[in-house]
Protein backbone atom coordinates (compact mmCIF):
# COMPACT_ATOMS: atom_id res chain seq x y z
CA UNK A 1 0.00 0.00 0.00
CA UNK A 2 1.27 3.51 -0.77
CA UNK A 3 2.06 5.71 2.20
CA UNK A 4 -0.38 8.57 2.81
CA UNK A 5 0.95 11.99 1.73
CA UNK A 6 2.84 13.51 4.66
CA UNK A 7 3.15 10.22 6.54
CA UNK A 8 6.58 9.34 5.17
CA UNK A 9 9.45 8.57 7.55
CA UNK A 10 12.14 11.24 7.94
CA UNK A 11 15.88 11.10 8.54
CA UNK A 12 18.49 13.83 8.77
CA UNK A 13 22.22 13.32 9.10
CA UNK A 14 23.53 16.02 11.41
CA UNK A 15 26.03 16.23 14.23
CA UNK A 16 27.10 13.73 16.90
CA UNK A 17 23.95 14.13 19.00
CA UNK A 18 20.94 12.18 17.77
CA UNK A 19 17.20 12.30 18.41
CA UNK A 20 14.71 9.49 17.78
CA UNK A 21 11.06 10.58 17.56
CA UNK A 22 8.19 8.09 18.06
CA UNK A 23 4.71 8.88 16.76
CA UNK A 24 1.42 7.72 18.23
CA UNK A 25 -1.12 4.92 17.78
CA UNK A 26 -2.93 5.14 14.40
CA UNK A 27 -0.93 8.32 13.71
CA UNK A 28 2.09 8.93 11.49
CA UNK A 29 5.39 10.84 11.31
CA UNK A 30 3.39 13.86 10.07
CA UNK A 31 2.35 14.64 13.65
CA UNK A 32 6.01 15.04 14.64
CA UNK A 33 7.51 16.31 11.38
CA UNK A 34 7.63 20.01 12.38
CA UNK A 35 9.44 18.96 15.58
CA UNK A 36 11.88 16.83 13.58
CA UNK A 37 12.51 19.71 11.15
CA UNK A 38 13.14 22.12 14.04
CA UNK A 39 15.80 19.80 15.49
CA UNK A 40 17.37 19.02 12.12
CA UNK A 41 17.70 22.72 11.33
CA UNK A 42 19.75 23.09 14.50
CA UNK A 43 22.31 20.52 13.49
CA UNK A 44 21.07 17.41 15.25
CA UNK A 45 20.90 13.96 13.69
CA UNK A 46 17.21 13.04 13.55
CA UNK A 47 15.27 9.82 12.93
CA UNK A 48 11.48 9.79 12.66
CA UNK A 49 10.38 6.29 11.56
CA UNK A 50 6.97 5.19 10.30
CA UNK A 51 5.69 2.45 12.60
CA UNK A 52 4.56 -0.82 10.92
CA UNK A 53 0.89 -0.84 9.96
CA UNK A 54 0.67 2.95 10.14
CA UNK A 55 0.48 5.63 7.46
CA UNK A 56 -1.42 3.59 4.86
CA UNK A 57 -4.90 2.28 5.82
CA UNK A 58 -6.26 1.02 9.12
CA UNK A 59 -6.78 -2.50 7.75
CA UNK A 60 -3.00 -2.86 7.43
CA UNK A 61 -2.65 -2.18 11.14
CA UNK A 62 -4.85 -5.17 11.97
CA UNK A 63 -1.90 -7.38 11.05
CA UNK A 64 0.54 -5.70 13.45
CA UNK A 65 1.00 -5.50 17.20
CA UNK A 66 3.13 -3.80 19.81
CA UNK A 67 6.08 -6.11 19.16
CA UNK A 68 6.25 -4.77 15.59
CA UNK A 69 6.00 -1.12 16.62
CA UNK A 70 8.58 -1.48 19.37
CA UNK A 71 10.99 -3.45 17.16
CA UNK A 72 11.02 -0.58 14.67
CA UNK A 73 12.00 2.11 17.18
CA UNK A 74 14.43 -0.25 18.91
CA UNK A 75 16.20 -0.80 15.60
CA UNK A 76 16.32 2.92 14.87
CA UNK A 77 17.77 3.61 18.32
CA UNK A 78 20.55 1.09 17.73
CA UNK A 79 21.39 2.72 14.38
CA UNK A 80 21.57 6.15 15.99
CA UNK A 81 23.66 4.83 18.87
CA UNK A 82 26.24 3.50 16.43
CA UNK A 83 26.86 6.88 14.81
CA UNK A 84 26.06 9.34 17.62
CA UNK A 85 27.87 10.09 20.87
CA UNK A 86 24.55 10.75 22.65
CA UNK A 87 20.97 9.85 21.76
CA UNK A 88 17.71 11.33 23.06
CA UNK A 89 14.28 9.76 22.55
CA UNK A 90 11.09 11.79 22.14
CA UNK A 91 7.52 10.52 21.85
CA UNK A 92 3.87 11.55 21.53
CA UNK A 93 1.00 9.53 23.06
CA UNK A 94 1.74 5.83 22.44
CA UNK A 95 5.09 7.08 21.17
CA UNK A 96 5.66 8.19 24.75
CA UNK A 97 5.18 4.61 25.93
CA UNK A 98 7.60 3.39 23.25
CA UNK A 99 10.06 6.05 24.41
CA UNK A 100 9.80 4.98 28.05
CA UNK A 101 10.39 1.33 27.19
CA UNK A 102 13.48 2.24 25.17
CA UNK A 103 14.75 4.20 28.17
CA UNK A 104 14.02 1.30 30.53
CA UNK A 105 15.72 -1.26 28.29
CA UNK A 106 18.70 0.67 26.93
CA UNK A 107 19.86 2.51 30.06
CA UNK A 108 22.87 4.78 29.44
CA UNK A 109 22.43 4.49 25.65
CA UNK A 110 19.52 6.94 26.09
CA UNK A 111 20.70 10.30 27.45
CA UNK A 112 17.26 11.79 28.05
CA UNK A 113 13.54 11.45 27.39
CA UNK A 114 10.94 13.98 26.21
CA UNK A 115 7.33 12.81 26.18
CA UNK A 116 4.21 14.72 25.11
CA UNK A 117 0.80 13.57 26.37
CA UNK A 118 2.16 10.08 26.99
CA UNK A 119 -0.32 7.22 27.15
CA UNK A 120 -0.16 4.63 29.91
CA UNK A 121 -3.50 2.80 29.77
CA UNK A 122 -6.50 2.02 27.55
CA UNK A 123 -9.39 3.60 29.44
CA UNK A 124 -13.14 3.04 29.59
CA UNK A 125 -15.44 0.08 29.24
CA UNK A 126 -13.98 -0.80 25.85
CA UNK A 127 -10.65 -1.67 27.47
CA UNK A 128 -12.17 -4.58 29.40
CA UNK A 129 -14.26 -5.69 26.42
CA UNK A 130 -11.40 -5.73 23.90
CA UNK A 131 -10.41 -9.39 24.33
CA UNK A 132 -13.91 -10.40 23.17
CA UNK A 133 -15.07 -7.45 21.05
CA UNK A 134 -12.06 -7.63 18.73
CA UNK A 135 -13.42 -10.97 17.45
CA UNK A 136 -16.88 -9.49 16.82
CA UNK A 137 -15.98 -6.17 15.19
CA UNK A 138 -12.93 -5.09 13.22
CA UNK A 139 -12.72 -1.44 14.23
CA UNK A 140 -14.18 1.45 16.17
CA UNK A 141 -14.14 5.23 15.67
CA UNK A 142 -10.76 6.89 15.40
CA UNK A 143 -8.86 9.12 17.84
CA UNK A 144 -6.95 11.34 15.40
CA UNK A 145 -7.21 15.12 15.03
CA UNK A 146 -7.61 16.19 18.69
CA UNK A 147 -6.16 19.64 17.96
CA UNK A 148 -7.33 23.02 19.32
CA UNK A 149 -5.60 25.08 16.62
CA UNK A 150 -8.04 26.07 13.88
CA UNK A 151 -7.03 24.41 10.64
CA UNK A 152 -4.75 21.94 12.42
CA UNK A 153 -4.97 18.44 10.95
CA UNK A 154 -3.30 15.12 11.73
CA UNK A 155 -2.57 12.46 9.11
CA UNK A 156 -3.93 9.39 10.88
CA UNK A 157 -6.63 6.74 10.66
CA UNK A 158 -10.31 7.53 11.12
CA UNK A 159 -10.82 4.02 12.53
CA UNK A 160 -9.08 2.12 15.35
CA UNK A 161 -8.43 -1.54 14.47
CA UNK A 162 -9.48 -3.55 17.51
CA UNK A 163 -6.86 -6.30 17.26
CA UNK A 164 -4.21 -3.59 17.37
CA UNK A 165 -5.98 -1.85 20.25
CA UNK A 166 -5.92 -5.10 22.22
CA UNK A 167 -2.18 -5.38 21.59
CA UNK A 168 -1.76 -1.76 22.68
CA UNK A 169 -3.50 -2.52 25.97
CA UNK A 170 -1.06 -5.38 26.60
CA UNK A 171 1.86 -3.10 25.74
CA UNK A 172 0.78 -0.41 28.19
CA UNK A 173 0.63 -3.00 30.98
CA UNK A 174 4.14 -4.16 30.13
CA UNK A 175 5.57 -0.64 30.02
CA UNK A 176 3.90 0.26 33.31
CA UNK A 177 5.69 -2.63 34.99
CA UNK A 178 9.01 -1.40 33.57
CA UNK A 179 8.68 2.29 34.50
CA UNK A 180 10.82 1.96 37.66
CA UNK A 181 13.73 1.07 35.35
CA UNK A 182 13.58 4.55 33.78
CA UNK A 183 16.35 6.62 35.40
CA UNK A 184 17.22 9.16 32.69
CA UNK A 185 16.36 12.88 32.83
CA UNK A 186 12.74 13.33 31.73
CA UNK A 187 10.82 16.28 30.30
CA UNK A 188 7.09 15.53 30.33
CA UNK A 189 4.70 17.98 28.67
CA UNK A 190 0.95 17.40 28.80
CA UNK A 191 -2.31 19.14 27.97
CA UNK A 192 -4.94 19.62 30.69
CA UNK A 193 -7.54 19.52 27.89
CA UNK A 194 -6.72 16.23 26.20
CA UNK A 195 -9.67 14.28 24.76
CA UNK A 196 -7.64 11.14 24.02
CA UNK A 197 -5.29 10.57 26.97
CA UNK A 198 -6.31 11.74 30.47
CA UNK A 199 -3.94 13.62 32.77
CA UNK A 200 -3.99 10.57 35.04
CA UNK A 201 -1.62 8.83 32.62
CA UNK A 202 1.06 11.49 33.04
CA UNK A 203 0.60 11.44 36.80
CA UNK A 204 0.95 7.66 36.86
CA UNK A 205 4.14 7.78 34.79
CA UNK A 206 5.70 10.46 37.00
CA UNK A 207 4.87 8.46 40.11
CA UNK A 208 6.44 5.25 38.75
CA UNK A 209 9.71 6.30 37.07
CA UNK A 210 12.95 6.39 39.07
CA UNK A 211 14.33 9.51 37.39
CA UNK A 212 15.45 12.30 39.72
CA UNK A 213 15.88 14.95 36.99
CA UNK A 214 12.22 15.48 36.01
CA UNK A 215 10.46 18.52 34.55
CA UNK A 216 6.68 18.63 34.11
CA UNK A 217 5.16 21.30 31.85
CA UNK A 218 1.48 22.04 31.21
CA UNK A 219 0.40 22.85 27.66
CA UNK A 220 -2.59 25.03 28.50
CA UNK A 221 -3.58 25.97 24.94
CA UNK A 222 -3.36 22.59 23.23
CA UNK A 223 -5.27 19.32 22.97
CA UNK A 224 -3.79 15.84 22.49
CA UNK A 225 -1.71 16.36 19.33
CA UNK A 226 0.13 19.25 20.94
CA UNK A 227 3.02 18.99 18.48
CA UNK A 228 0.66 20.39 15.81
CA UNK A 229 -1.15 22.78 18.16
CA UNK A 230 -0.78 26.20 19.78
CA UNK A 231 2.05 25.06 22.08
CA UNK A 232 4.13 23.37 19.40
CA UNK A 233 6.91 25.98 19.36
CA UNK A 234 7.23 25.75 23.12
CA UNK A 235 7.59 21.97 22.91
CA UNK A 236 10.24 22.30 20.22
CA UNK A 237 12.27 24.96 22.04
CA UNK A 238 11.98 23.35 25.49
CA UNK A 239 13.12 20.00 24.10
CA UNK A 240 16.07 21.62 22.32
CA UNK A 241 17.05 23.42 25.53
CA UNK A 242 16.72 20.10 27.39
CA UNK A 243 19.21 18.52 24.98
CA UNK A 244 21.52 21.52 25.28
CA UNK A 245 21.61 21.18 29.05
CA UNK A 246 22.49 17.48 28.93
CA UNK A 247 24.69 17.53 25.83
CA UNK A 248 26.54 20.88 25.88
CA UNK A 249 27.43 22.07 22.40
CA UNK A 250 24.85 19.85 20.71
CA UNK A 251 23.77 21.05 17.29
CA UNK A 252 23.96 24.65 16.27
CA UNK A 253 21.49 27.48 16.06
CA UNK A 254 19.80 27.97 12.70
CA UNK A 255 21.64 30.54 10.60
CA UNK A 256 20.02 33.97 10.54
CA UNK A 257 20.28 33.97 6.76
CA UNK A 258 17.97 30.94 6.56
CA UNK A 259 15.21 32.79 8.35
CA UNK A 260 16.28 32.02 11.93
Amino acid sequence: MPVLPGAEPFRHEGGPVGVLLCHGFTGSPQSLRPWADFLAERGLTVSLPLLPGHGTRWQDMQLTGWQDWYAEVDRELRVLAERCSQVFVFGLSMGGALTLRLAAKHGDAVSGVVIVNPANKVHGLMAHALPVVRHLARSTKGVADDIALEGGAEVGYDRVPLHAAHSLRQFFRLVDSELPQVTQPVLLLHSPQDHVVPAADSARILSRISSTDVTETLLERSYHVATLDHDAERIFQDSYDFIGRLAPGAGKEKETASGG
